[in-house]
């Protein structure tokens, strides 16, 4: 085992508050001795035990079942104790005082996850799926979570780390031969088989932003001038009344937030205040400062138009950030008369509705979930996080790197290329990771986790 540590920790493994059950999960090697002061018996591995815990007099603090696993088939690798007790917190600190007093201390939040991977009972990615199938807000989020957990994502990750092994050590025996006559790979084949990782990381890349959506979900910022429908159509979304809907322009003075899920994926939508440049009130001046904000974090902003307005919005369009998917709402089309639906457009995804029939709602629905591209039961799915984005991105720079410097006939340039890419997908599965990454990743787990 890694994990060197002799401390053997404890801690409350159930959400605090009074239940049917809570739970005492307890790891190290001093997990044995605890059984004769603690239960009075030495239970049977892995089997449950009905008794009770004793404080130091003997006397039982409480009557429950314990789980005992032995080293190193166990969740952390490590001997674990389990103590199934009655839920009321009073029991539980009880419980933990008596853990303590046998020289057990307190786990940090994650630390048991944390001795599961110093222990190589699983890699960093299926570590942190662990917190993220905890965390999951909808369905389709806790089976990727699930995936990753039984690690389709870093079997993905390994193949890859495999791939870049063999090429960079076809490349750098090049150089080291270079005098002697062995074609170990010709240059054409090199830049084909570096393509094909070209492929191979971008998709994985995409599935990684769709794992990252499906786990913390899109922001969508409603933009547009007064009066446009940016209101109903959150109100129409979150299916209540969440926001004052009235004809008075400048209504909604602050950002307003919803929650919402679409088709298994979870959505963040912010009503802004309208867009205008003669504001007069300062209240509402500061809700345009606070749209621009809103603005800058979006996934995907949903432009509202009145599609009775002849007045076209190509100073707002021209306001707003390049680089941010866009979608034109066209509505009231009730009273324009218009058709509802997706429309051909040359600046953009367009779609006319109606927020007061609901026509083209339905349309409008589909194109955002087209736009986001998630398909919440895509086959082999995963959860994923920015971190590993930014390495499929490293990786990727560097494998493009080395196509380059092949190209050029810098084959010792090429090898170091390959060497940073798999540096970065090494980080993604914990293979190479630093004390910092890794404290940063388990201080955000629950405690008992």
């Amino acid at each position: 085992m890694i994990h060197a540590s002799g401390d053997t920790i404890a801690a409350i493994a159930t959400p605090r508050g009074r239940g049917g059950v809570g739970v005492i999960r307890i790891s190290g090697d001093a997990v044995p001795s605890l059984f004769g002061p603690l239960l009075g018996k030495r239970p049977e591995p892995r089997h449950a035990s009905f008794g009770g815990f004793l404080d130091h007099h003997g006397q039982a603090i409480d009557q429950g079942l314990a789980l005992y696993f032995p080293a190193p088939h166990s969740f952390t690798g490590e001997h674990v104790l389990e103590l199934h007790a009655h839920g009321s917190p009073v029991v539980l600190d009880l419980l933990l005082e008596r853990l303590i007093q046998l020289e057990c201390r307190l786990a940090r939040p994650g630390e048991f996850s944390e001795r599961a991977f110093l222990n190589r009972k699983m890699d960093l990615t299926q570590a942190e799926a662990i917190a993220d199938l905890i965390d999951s807000a909808t369905a389709a989020a806790a089976r990727a979570a699930q995936r990753s957990l039984k690690g389709v994502f870093s079997e993905q990750i390994h193949a890859l780390v495999e791939t870049l092994i063999e090429l960079r050590l076809l490349i750098e025996a090049a150089i080291d031969f270079s005098d002697e006559e062995i074609d170990f790979l010709t240059e054409a084949k090199v830049i084909d088989q570096l393509k094909a990782m070209e492929k191979q990381l971008a998709s994985i890349r995409s599935m990684a932003l769709k794992g990252q959506r499906l786990r913390e979900g899109a922001t969508l910022v409603l933009v547009g001038r007064p009066n446009a429908g940016k209101s109903s159509l959150l109100n129409r979304l979150a299916g209540e009344d969440r926001a004052i809907v009235t004809p008075i322009p400048g209504t909604t003075r602050d950002t307003l937030r919803e929650a919402i899920q679409l088709e298994g994926i979870p959505l963040h939508i912010i009503d802004t205040a309208g867009l205008r440049d003669d504001a007069t009130d300062p209240v509402e001046r500061e809700g345009i400062q606070r749209t621009r904000a809103a603005i800058a974090v979006a996934d995907v902003i949903l432009l509202m138009v009145d599609d009775n307005d002849v007045k076209p919005d190509g100073a707002l369009i021209d306001a707003l950030p390049d680089g941010i998917p866009m979608i034109f709402i066209h509505n009231k089309i009730d009273l324009s008369g218009n058709a509802a639906g997706r429309v051909p457009s040359d600046r953009g995804i367009k779609v006319r509705i109606s927020l007061k029939s609901g026509d083209g709602i339905d349309d409008l629905l589909s194109v955002l979930t087209h736009q986001l591209g998630i398909e919440p039961e895509q086959e082999g799915a995963f959860t994923a996080r920015r971190r590993h984005l930014e390495a499929l991105e490293v990786a990727l720079s560097g494998v493009l790197g080395a196509q380059r410097e092949c190209q050029a006939g810098s084959q010792d340039l090429a090898a170091e290329q390959l060497r940073l890419s798999q540096r970065a997908l090494s980080e993604i599965t914990g293979d190479f990771s630093s004390d910092d990454l890794l404290g940063r990743i388990f201080a955000s787990f629950c405690i008992g986790k």
